[in-house]
């Protein structure tokens, strides 16, 4: 299904955004945009309509950010490729 991608994207928001619930809609053209749950039950459109690609890259980018790990041999590197410049 063509969706997948994007309801993937929106089950990683669910996720990391507790506080709120997200779901997406289809237009019939194949358009995607995404529903906020407001306090009052009621689903609120909070984006345009988005090709696929550009909704789950516009869903990634909202909401709280994991923190990525870093172990200590990745910060290790990091300091090597900064000293080396």
């Amino acid at each position: 299904m063509r969706s997948t991608k994007a309801s993937a994207a929106v089950t990683r928001l669910n996720t990391r955004d507790p506080e709120h619930r997200y779901s997406m809609g289809m237009t019939a053209s194949g358009f995607f945009y995404l529903l906020r749950v407001g306090a009052d039950g009621a689903a609120e459109r909070i984006s345009e309509e988005l090709t696929q690609e550009e909704f789950v890259v516009w869903v990634n980018r909202i909401g709280p950010q994991k923190q990525v790990k870093v172990s200590r041999n990745d910060a290790a590197f990091e300091l090597q490729l900064h000293k080396r410049k």
